[in-house]
């Protein structure tokens, strides 16, 4: 039930930059993991390392990270003899080799890689789907619940090259009865927002960006939010389709305020906005359009803002580098009621065992011992990153934890729809197990929390 062989190499994302994979081995055989990559990063996640040298990638290689992977954490994982079967002490190793509190010296894209293929390899060892290994990881009983999508329909910040400030637009088929249905929901909308677009832009607005959303040259938010309810509208899905934000705010944030001009080279300070004003803004889109969902609506250090704003609104605030799937950083938010959602990503915090930590419900004396935002009553969306591969263990992961959200991109591009795919065979092979879809139940506290074992 232990590593026999470890070996990383330097493949390429979505966006063709260079990132880890890993091969890990046991005598079941091969498990390899991919690990994604971040375009609006938050200050406060963990160290995704890069080798920096301008001549070679750009300067974003990582043979280092491989490195350290083929010399440092494979020979002593190998060494430790330590069940795949028990990820959190597999992980643990793993976070003392590094030894420092963001991952910076071996690097979270090292260690997530290793992580990724112990969780595959670990379900392999039992005999079980990754997402029924992840779930008894993390102590949730079935019946399963499959995810309400979020498709990233519009792309603007730092992921496409018009001047949109707020980053993704998403569109959530709550209305749907079932993850197909969902799917069925979402790309018909997916393909009318093209042909809306193409005629009031022309051809060439429909060109996508990093995750699969149209990139149109829009004025504003107000001109997305109206191409998006006009699509829902010739859908034919109205009071089926919700609609999120992610702003990314983070990346407009000057000397306290927040630039909406922040592409313009020469945007006008005098026209930069408060936190207060910029809470303002949101109100009124949402009083106007159907949105469930607003995500990294303030600065990742805004915590005045943020914590303004929650009071005002009833949707779902999400935090993503506000909280980075730390629970340090998620318990300041629970203490300060700065939002009441979470943005999961692995990445951000480097060990499959410290994402379901950011999850779950703990109990006293339960398997895991760190903070819980579901405890709090917050909704948590699984997500991708905007540079990804084809590897789909977040799929696994948002069933297994029963979220009831995930956010993976438009469905386009393979490497997004890998995930929904995934999600696609999860819940045929769950068929008649009393699975069930989320739909806006996952929104905020709306969702149960999932039945845990007690010890």
């Amino acid at each position: 039930m232990s590593v026999t062989k470890v070996h990383a190499r330097q493949i390429f994302d979505s966006r063709g930059n260079p990132t880890v994979e890993v091969d890990l081995y046991t005598a079941k055989g091969l498990f390899r993991a991919a690990v994604p990559s971040g375009a609006s990063t938050g200050v406060h996640e963990a160290v995704e390392l890069r080798d920096g040298d301008k001549s070679n990638y750009v300067g974003k290689g990582v043979l280092k990270a491989v490195e350290n992977v083929n010399t440092i954490l494979g020979p002593k994982l190998i060494e430790s003899g330590i069940s795949v079967t028990n990820q959190k002490e597999i992980d643990d190793l793993l976070i003392k080799l590094d030894g420092t509190p963001n991952k910076g010296e071996l690097g979270a894209n090292a260690i997530l890689g290793v992580s990724i293929a112990v969780a595959e390899a670990g379900a392999a060892e039992k005999g079980v789907p990754v997402y029924q290994h992840l779930a008894e990881l993390a102590g949730v009983k079935p019946p399963y619940v499959m995810p309400c999508p979020s498709f990233n329909v519009i792309n603007g910040g730092s992921h496409a090259g018009n001047k949109l400030a707020f980053q993704e637009f998403m569109l959530l088929p709550t209305g749907a009865s079932s993850f197909t249905e969902a799917m069925k929901i979402g790309t018909e909308t997916y393909h009318t927002l093209k042909k809306v677009i193409s005629a009031k832009y022309g051809i060439d607005a429909v060109n996508v960006g990093d995750e699969g959303g149209f990139a149109p040259n829009v004025s504003g938010a107000d001109e997305s939010l109206e191409l998006l309810t006009e699509a829902i509208k010739k859908a034919g899905y109205e009071g089926k389709i919700k609609i999120a934000l992610d702003v990314a705010s983070s990346e407009f944030y000057k000397d306290g305020k927040y630039d909406l001009d922040f592409k313009n080279p020469n945007s006008d300070p005098q026209k930069w906005i408060s936190g207060t004003e910029l809470a303002d803004l949101y109100i009124s889109y949402i009083d106007k359009y159907p949105i469930v969902s607003v995500e990294d609506p303030f600065d990742q250090d805004d915590w005045e803002a943020w914590t303004h704003f929650t009071k005002q609104t009833k949707v779902q605030i999400v935090g993503d580098d506000l909280t980075v799937t730390n629970p340090l950083r998620i318990k300041t938010a629970i203490q300060k009621k700065a939002c009441n959602g979470l943005l999961l990503k692995i990445n951000q915090i480097g060990t499959i065992s410290e994402s379901i930590q950011a999850y779950v419900p703990f109990f006293r004396n339960c398997l895991f011992s760190a903070q819980l935002a579901q405890s709090d009553g917050w909704g948590v969306m699984v997500s991708h990153r905007s540079g990804e591969t084809e590897n789909t263990i977040i799929a696994d992961l948002v069933v297994a934890l029963a979220t009831g959200q995930i956010k993976t991109g438009a469905p386009a591009r393979s490497e997004r729809v890998a995930k929904y795919n995934a999600l696609l065979r999860i819940e045929d092979e769950l068929k008649g197990t009393g699975v069930s879809y989320a739909g806006d139940k996952g929104l905020s506290a709306g969702l149960e929390a999932p039945a845990l074992h007690k010890k």
